[in-house]
C-alpha cells in the first residue's frame, strides 16, 4: 500500500504548533473586555467577553476535577451547538481529560455505541426538548444509562436532575468556583501540563459505510489548523463568524480553534431553522456551511423566481436559461459572453444578488463550504452574483481541512491547494493521500483500521479519488468505495450525478446505484414544499408526502430532471430507472449521517426490494 505519483506543490509550511486551545483562550482573555461571543439568551442577543468565557472554564474545570475527573478520562458531550458546549469542551481540556463529541441528532443506540466504545466516564447533556421525530437528548441518555457501565455522572446543562447519577451544571460550577478560589494556581498547572501531542478528543466518523470509528485528534492538530486557517485568509481577526454547524463535527471544531487563535467575534446561531433570521439580526462577515444550505438557497431562488407571475417570471426564466448555457460553457472551458447574458446580469441577476445579500445580513465577506462536495453549478451561481465561496476538503481523521481554495484565487470545481504545512499526492490507483500536522494519531481501539489507513511515514489514505492540477489545486472525483463498476466494466462516480440532481428544486435526496449491474438506477426523495407547489399549480390534489410521491405529475417532473441530467452524461452513466420514495431520507430513519450524507450501505440493504424491482424486465428511460 505504498503511496506513489507526484506530490502537490507545497506552500510555506505552518508546521506543528505547540500548546493547547485553553492556552489560546488565556491569551485572548488578556483583553478581558473584548466581546468574544454573541449568542441569544433570554430572547435577546448578548455579548460575552473572552474574560467571562475563561472564568467559566476555570470554574467548570475545577468542578470536574472535584467530581473525580482524572487525566485521560473520556467525557462525552451530547448537546446542540452553544456557548455552554464550548465552555464544557475547554473545561474538559483544562481538567486534563478527553472530549468525546456526540451529534445532538444521534439516536439512543448511536449514543450508547459511542459512549461504550470510548468508555466515557462522564456525559454532558443540554436539555430534554423534542428533537425532530426523536425524544429529547436527556430522555435518550436516560433510556441507555443502564447499558453504559462506564458512565459515573451525567451533568445537565439545564432541567431538573433525577437519580443519583445526575448533576446540574449549576452545582458543578458552584463547587468548582469554591475549589478554584481555594487554589487558583491549580488551573494554570493543569493547563500547562497538557502538551500538544496529547489527545484532545476522540471524534467518531459518521459511519456512511459501517460502524463509526473514533479518530484520535491531538491538541497540536487543532493549534496547527487554527494557524493554517489564518495563514490563508479564510478567517481574519476583524471578522464576525456565524456558527450553526454541529460542534461534534470537525468543521465546527476548526472554526472554534480559529476563533481562539484569532479572537474574531463568534456568533452562535439559535438553530439551523432560525439561521436566515439570525443572519439578518447579527450581520456576520463569514458563514461556514455545508453544501446542503447552498443548495437550498439556490433552489429557493429558482423556485420562487420561476413561479413569479407575468413579465417578472418570464424574465427570470429567460435569465436562468442563459445561466444554464453559461454553466455548460464554463464546464467545457469555453468563453460565454453574448450580449443577452450581459443584459440578464444587469436586469435579473443584479436584483437576485441584492435580495440575497439582504437575506444574508448585507455584510457577508465570504462563505466557506465543506463537509461534502459542492456542485459546480451552485459554485458558478454564487460566483456570478459576486459572492465568494471558498470550498475546502478534509476528513474527521485530518482535523478537517487538508486543502482549501484561497479567497484571492478560487477555482470552482476544486477544493484548492494543500493547507500550509500539509502535503497531498495521488497514489497509483487515483486515491488522495495527505500528510502533515493535521493527521490523527490513529483510530481508538482499532489498530487494524489504523494500519490500513496510515502509512508508517505519515501518509494518510483518504479513501477519496482525485487529481491535482499544475497549480496544486485538488479536484475530488468520488469516494473510492462508492465508485460504481457496471456489468459492462465502466466506472461511474455516483456523487457527481447525485450533486447535479440536487440542484433542481424538486429534488431532496438521490442515491445512484448500479455496481455490477447492467445500468444505473436511482432512489429519489422529493422536496415536500416544491411538490406541493407543483401539484397546486397543476390543479392536482395535494395530500401527504407519501400520497404526493405517487402522483403522476411528480413522476413526470422527476423524469424531466433525469432526462436533462442524462443528456449531459455518457450513455453508460445515464440513469435508466428511478423510484420516488414514499418518505424523505432522514437521520432518524437511518438513511442519512448527521452531516446529511446518504448512507449507501444502509439504503442499499434497506431498500433492496425497490432496487431489485428496477432491474426486472420493465421499460427503462430512453
Amino acid at each position: 500500500m505504498r503511496a506513489e505519483n507526484q506530490v502537490a506543490p507545497s506552500a510555506p509550511a505552518a508546521g506543528a504548533q505547540e500548546g493547547n486551545l485553553v492556552q489560546l483562550l488565556i491569551q485572548r482573555a488578556q483583553n478581558a473586555s473584548k466581546a468574544g461571543v454573541t449568542h441569544k439568551k433570554d430572547g435577546r442577543w448578548q455579548d460575552v467577553s473572552f474574560g467571562q468565557v475563561l472564568d467559566d472554564v476555570k470554574a467548570l474545570s475545577a468542578g470536574l476535577v472535584a467530581q473525580g475527573v482524572k487525566p485521560g478520562d473520556r467525557v462525552a458531550l451530547f448537546a446542540n451547538t452553544s456557548l455552554l458546549w464550548i465552555v464544557a469542551d475547554l473545561a474538559i481540556t483544562a481538567a486534563q481529560a478527553i472530549t468525546v463529541p456526540i451529534y445532538s441528532s444521534n439516536t439512543p443506540d448511536e449514543f450508547a455505541y459511542i459512549v461504550n466504545h470510548s468508555e466515557a466516564n462522564f456525559v454532558f447533556v443540554d436539555n430534554d426538548e423534542k428533537d425532530a421525530k426523536q425524544a429529547g437528548r436527556l430522555t435518550r441518555v436516560r433510556q441507555k444509562l443502564a447499558d453504559c457501565g462506564s458512565i459515573q455522572k451525567v451533568i445537565l446543562f439545564e432541567g431538573a436532575v433525577a437519580g443519583g447519577q445526575e448533576l446540574s451544571l449549576a452545582d458543578v460550577l458552584a463547587q468548582g468556583q469554591k475549589a478554584h478560589q481555594a487554589n487558583p494556581g491549580s488551573f494554570e498547572e493543569r493547563v500547562a501540563s497538557v502538551k500538544s501531542e496529547d489527545t484532545n478528543c476522540i471524534i467518531y466518523t459518521s459511519g456512511t459505510t459501517g460502524l463509526p470509528k473514533g479518530a484520535i485528534l491531538t491538541h497540536g492538530n487543532w493549534t496547527y489548523q487554527a494557524h493554517a486557517v489564518q495563514a490563508i485568509g479564510m478567517m481574519e481577526p476583524a471578522d464576525s463568524v456565524m456558527l450553526f454547524l454541529p460542534l461534534a463535527h470537525v468543521f465546527a471544531q476548526v472554526v472554534k480553534a480559529a476563533w481562539l487563535s484569532m479572537g474574531f467575534r463568534l456568533i452562535i446561531a439559535e438553530s439551523v431553522d432560525k439561521l436566515l433570521a439570525n443572519l439578518v439580526e447579527t450581520r456576520p462577515t463569514v458563514l461556514p456551511s455545508v453544501p446542503r444550505v447552498f443548495e437550498k438557497v439556490y433552489n429557493n431562488v429558482v423556485a420562487n423566481g420561476s413561479a413569479a407571475p407575468g413579465l417578472k417570471g418570464r424574465m427570470f426564466r429567460w435569465a436562468f436559461k442563459l445561466f444554464d448555457e453559461y454553466v455548460d460553457a464554463q464546464m467545457q472551458g469555453r468563453e460565454y459572453n453574448p450580449l443577452a447574458f450581459a443584459l440578464a446580469r444587469k436586469l435579473v441577476f443584479s436584483k437576485v444578488r441584492g435580495t440575497l445579500d439582504e437575506k444574508l445580513g448585507g455584510n457577508m465577506r465570504l462563505f466557506v463550504s465543506g463537509g461534502a462536495p459542492l456542485s459546480r453549478k451552485i459554485g458558478y451561481f454564487f460566483d456570478l452574483l459576486g459572492f465568494k465561496v471558498v470550498e475546502g476538503y478534509g476528513l474527521t481523521e485530518t482535523a478537517a481541512p487538508t486543502n482549501a481554495n484561497r479567497p484571492n484565487k478560487i477555482k470552482i470545481g476544486t477544493v484548492g491547494p494543500a493547507m500550509p504545512g500539509t502535503e497531498a499526492k495521488i497514489a497509483a490507483d487515483g486515491e488522495v493521500l495527505v500528510r502533515g500536522p493535521c493527521v490523527m494519531k490513529g483510530y481508538y481501539k482499532n489498530d487494524e483500521a489504523t494500519a490500513e489507513a496510515l502509512e508508517k511515514d505519515g501518509w494518510y489514505h483518504t479513501g477519496d479519488i482525485g487529481e491535482i492540477d499544475a497549480d496544486g489545486y485538488l479536484r475530488i472525483t468520488d469516494r473510492k468505495k462508492d465508485i460504481i463498476v457496471t456489468a459492462g466494466g465502466k466506472n461511474v462516480a455516483p456523487q457527481n450525478i447525485e450533486n447535479t440532481l440536487k440542484t433542481f428544486p424538486i429534488m431532496s435526496q438521490a442515491m445512484v446505484y448500479g455496481d455490477k449491474r447492467p445500468y444505473l438506477v436511482a432512489l429519489i426523495t422529493v422536496a415536500d414544499e416544491a411538490v406541493r407547489k407543483l401539484l397546486a399549480e397543476k390543479g392536482a390534489p395535494v395530500g401527504s408526502y407519501a400520497d404526493n410521491a405517487k402522483r403522476p405529475e411528480v413522476h413526470a417532473a422527476v423524469k424531466a430532471v433525469l432526462d436533462k441530467v442524462n443528456s449531459e452524461q455518457p450513455p453508460y452513466a445515464t440513469i435508466k430507472r428511478f423510484t420516488v420514495m414514499p418518505a424523505d431520507f432522514t437521520q432518524e430513519t437511518g438513511e442519512l449521517t448527521p452531516t446529511l450524507k446518504v448512507k449507501r450501505k444502509v439504503c442499499s440493504q434497506k431498500y433492496k426490494a425497490q432496487i431489485d424491482a428496477m432491474y426486472d424486465n420493465a421499460a427503462v428511460l430512453d
